[in-house]
């Protein structure tokens, strides 16, 4: 695993009301490069459930003319996921979805755009929060697209997350919002995941400190209404690498089960963009025969997040899975082998996604058998596979 720093948990809990101190001076410290004391640690995020499930797609994407920019989460949905034993939901969503400007007709947004609100829209996220109490799921919020950031097509965003402090402010202010509007909902019902797949360090635009820096104000802003509330930062490089800089914070940290990607995204258009990447194999090798990816490989990468579960830190795997044109039993060889490890670890997941090509339902595999689910195609040989783990 790249970038990881060895760390050691505090022999004693700072209080919470020590937090913003806390935090304060440990972020100070690293926009000037010192390295951290064991005098400005906090109390280390509670073991998080192991929680098991599904994100839902329904608020994806602004941009989207089907379901995924609509906002509407499936009763269904959640009735089939509680039914088959599942206990959790992501809903990965794009800020745009509730901003309320004429971009349905421009397309764009500029900076001061970030912070009109459309109280419409968010009694759509409001719906999907009380339907999945309803249903005994705990859902986690995720901000897929962020004022100034997302992984997909960041170039669309009017200004730059960790470059300038206006899009910081907004990422702060839409947070802000989230925590003061769920205060009154349980912990165990709700957890706010800040952002999604947090890109890779590089001089000139994003440094580990930036990303502590953002995801430390926006911490403090929740905890501002909701001092008990479960955060998840996502880890760094797409999700690989844990953020050492975040544990002073409190919260937790997810790590995303998409390696090697030659296997999860086989012809994935937004990965394999030239369509390059060999027929995969499990074990998956190179031409020469050489062994790229295998168990043993995949252990060492899971290792490192099993630590921080032993030292008292949440981790959840916030996303994982595999593209429709992977062939079946390459996938499913990997997938065990992923869920295996993920298990001996105590660590949770949600499959990418519920229906659709990474999912259980309706995927497009043209490579499989169906059962008939009240209309849709089910993938049961999946979803036993998840049940089993």
């Amino acid at each position: 695993m790249n970038n990881v720093i060895p760390f050691t948990l505090p022999p004693s809990a700072l209080s919470r009301r020590r937090f913003v101190g806390t935090i304060g001076a440990t972020l100070g410290a690293l926009a000037l490069g010192r390295p951290l004391t064991q005098s400005v640690w906090a109390a280390p995020a509670p073991v998080l459930p192991r929680w098991r499930g599904f994100n839902l797609t329904n608020f994806f994407q602004a941009f989207s003319r089907g379901e995924e920019g609509q906002g509407q989460v499936r009763e269904d949905d959640l009735r089939w996921i509680r039914d088959w034993g599942f206990d959790f939901i992501r809903l990965p969503m794009d800020y745009w979805l509730w901003i309320d400007t004429d971009w349905k007709t421009t397309r764009k947004l500029a900076p001061d755009d970030l912070f009109k609100i459309s109280e419409a829209a968010l009694e759509k996220v409001d719906r999907a929060v009380e339907l999945c109490r309803q249903f005994g799921l705990h859902l986690s919020l995720n901000f897929h697209r962020a004022p100034g950031y997302c992984i997909n097509d960041p170039e669309r965003e009017p200004l730059v997350l960790w470059r300038d402090p206006r899009a910081e402010e907004a990422f702060v202010h839409h947070w802000d919002l989230f925590a003061r509007r769920y205060r009154a909902i349980p912990r165990r019902e709700l957890s706010l995941n800040l952002l999604n797949e947090a890109p890779n360090p590089r001089e000139g635009y994003m440094s580990r400190a930036d990303y502590a820096r953002v995801m430390g104000r926006a911490t403090e802003a929740i905890r501002r209404h909701s001092p008990d509330r479960i955060v998840i930062v996502d880890g760094l490089s797409v999700g690989n690498d844990i953020v050492t800089e975040m544990i002073p914070a409190g919260v937790a940290q997810s790590v995303h089960a998409y390696w090697p990607g030659g296997i999860s995204h086989y012809r994935a258009s937004w990965v394999d963009r030239n369509q390059s990447f060999p027929l995969p194999t499990w074990p998956l090798k190179h031409q020469d025969g050489s062994v790229q990816a295998d168990r043993q490989k995949l252990e060492e990468r899971f290792a490192p997040w099993g630590k921080l579960v032993r030292e008292g830190i949440g981790v959840h795997c916030g996303e994982c899975g595999c593209y429709n044109k992977t062939p079946y039993d390459v996938f499913l060889g990997w997938f065990r082998d992923v869920m295996e490890i993920l298990k001996g670890h105590q660590i949770g997941y949600a499959l990418w996604n519920f229906r659709g090509t990474f999912g259980i339902l309706d995927s497009g595999r043209t490579d499989i058998t169906y059962a008939d689910w009240h209309g849709h195609k089910l993938d049961r040989r999946l979803l036993e596979l998840l049940q089993e783990y």
